[in-house]
């Protein structure tokens, strides 16, 4: 070649193609996406072993579990008690206080018992009544006459026997000192007598947690 100057030796420039930055870009954050992903697999794969999956199930069964409605649930009516009319009471004196039998009667005639018997506590009784009284009946007084008699004497001792009729001792003890005042009585009866809610069956039951096996 002709010319002023001449390209000897190896100092020839050699063409190189520029560089694709969007290539690189690119690569980078596909490589970022990848390791997330995989330590995202390796959490999974932890809480599978632990037993993650458990705390999952638990949610899931919460969430299926109806929930409480507002519909009032009905109530249980109480039992009937008998009227104080339709209670035959034989009134006993177990105390050494001469005439508290005949008192405690009249006091029972004027808030409507029928009374029978009043005298003397047997000898098994005697003096041997520590409490306010003792109430003694057939068994079938203990839902019936022995509830409504405890609401004018609370704290009596209920005993049970043999007998066939449907009238009741009260035998009265060392710490009897009056009935229960009238307010307090129908308070007591009231309360017997008041119808109790059911029991709500809306309840979820806990689901057991699932075991692995292997």
């Amino acid at each position: 070649m002709g010319g002023k100057y001449r390209i000897t030796g190896n100092t020839y420039p050699r063409m190189r193609r520029p560089r694709n930055r969007r290539r690189i870009v690119l690569a980078g954050v596909s490589a970022v996406v990848a390791l997330g992903l995989a330590g995202w697999g390796t959490l999974q794969l932890i809480d599978v072993f632990t037993g993650g999956d458990q705390s999952a199930s638990a949610a899931g069964h919460q969430r299926d579990c109806p929930k409480p409605t507002s519909t009032p649930t009905p109530a249980v009516p109480a039992k009937a008690l008998p009227k104080p009319a339709a209670i035959k009471v034989n009134v006993y004196n177990a105390t050494t206080t001469t005439g508290l039998a005949k008192t405690a009667a009249d006091e029972l005639k004027k808030r409507g018992f029928t009374v029978g018997e009043v005298g003397n506590a047997p000898e098994a009784y005697d003096k041997k009544v520590p409490g306010p009284g003792v109430l003694l009946g057939a068994p079938t007084a203990v839902d019936g006459s022995f509830a409504v008699l405890g609401t004018q004497l609370p704290g009596t001792v209920q005993k049970t026997d043999t007998r066939k009729t449907a009238e009741v001792d009260l035998i009265l003890g060392a710490k009897f000192k009056a009935f229960s005042t009238p307010a307090e009585a129908t308070a007591a009866m009231t309360a017997l007598t008041k119808p109790s809610p059911a029991p709500s069956s809306t309840a979820c039951a806990p689901t057991p947690p699932k075991t692995k096996n292997g």
